[in-house]
């Protein structure tokens, strides 16, 4: 199935490319998503109609990344959880962790721009962890996993 795109679509292309996908994908996630249209010809004629406005758009969340990546990016999160006497976690530290403790520190960051290729962290230490603001800006941040103190 052909589209076109409305955003940068990672490994997919650009603002305005016209890509062929599988039917599923455009159907169950780029339409849904606003990040896609069918490539029909009403679609492309309102697309190049509205192409410098969501350029500009484009250039705007860009823009914004990149200033959110200057504050963001290089800083260290204390992430405080239950551990056993050798440094293993009750549990673990996930996306959704590291996601609340961003936003408690003023950083308004959704748990699916947290990248843990390696998974959850389940270990006490010190752990580097991607940010994606935008397609093009990553920041890296430091997680450092401390146990809990126990309660007398």
């Amino acid at each position: 199935m052909k589209v076109i795109l409305l955003e940068k679509v990672q490994n997919l292309g650009n603002l305005g490319d016209v890509v062929s996908v599988k039917p599923g994908y455009a159907r169950n996630f780029l339409i849904p998503q606003g990040k896609a249209k069918p490539a029909t010809k009403e679609n492309m004629e309102e697309f190049e109609a509205r192409r410098a406005e969501l350029e500009r758009l484009a250039a705007e969340q860009l823009a914004n990344a990149q200033a959110e990546y200057e504050k963001l990016h290089g800083q260290v999160f204390v992430i405080k959880a239950t551990a056993g006497d050798e440094g293993k976690l009750f549990g673990s530290v996930g996306t959704h962790d590291i996601a609340e403790k961003l936003n408690e520190a003023g950083y308004s960051v959704e748990r699916k721009q947290v990248r843990m290729p390696e998974g959850a962290i389940r270990q006490v230490g010190t752990y580097e962890i991607d940010v994606a603001l935008h397609p093009d800006v990553v920041a890296t941040i430091t997680v450092d996993v401390q146990p809990e103190e126990a309660a007398e």
